[in-house]
């Protein structure tokens, strides 16, 4: 997933959004229900991007399909160090229609989870003026 990868690293949020289908499924790390649809991932995503410190894709690892694609990364949280992986599914055109976002260790989940909440009222009115 060289084009998502290389935007996420770009800080070129409006092209990691042109990848992401229009049913994309995102499943956050700290919260249980997936937000469904584009503009709320794209929103999350734009978010996401601002909070994460010092962010690195590490490895990259995919499967014989071509479809399913793993992103193992590293980033900071304030004083927290975290490591983590984006899953990621394309659909037949090559779009992302599923994200799902793994970061460990718990202190830094729950970091993660804080500066966000912090942030979604912003996200979601963000998400509700793009769809």
């Amino acid at each position: 997933m060289r084009a998502f990868r290389e935007a996420v690293e770009a800080g070129d949020m409006d092209a990691v959004e042109a990848l992401l289908a229009e049913d994309v499924v995102f499943t956050s790390p700290v919260v249980f229900k997936p937000y469904p649809g584009k503009a709320i991932t794209a929103a999350i995503l734009r978010a996401v991007s601002q909070v994460f410190e010092d962010f690195r894709y590490e490895r990259e690892l995919a499967g014989a399909d071509g479809r399913d694609h793993a992103l193992v990364f590293a980033a900071r949280v304030g004083d927290r160090e975290l490591s983590g992986c984006d899953f990621i599914h394309v659909d037949e055109e090559g779009l992302i229609d599923e994200l799902t976002v793994m970061v460990r260790p718990l202190s830094a989940a729950q970091a993660l989870a804080a500066a966000m909440g912090a942030q979604f009222d912003r996200i979601a009115k963000e998400a509700q003026a793009r769809s």
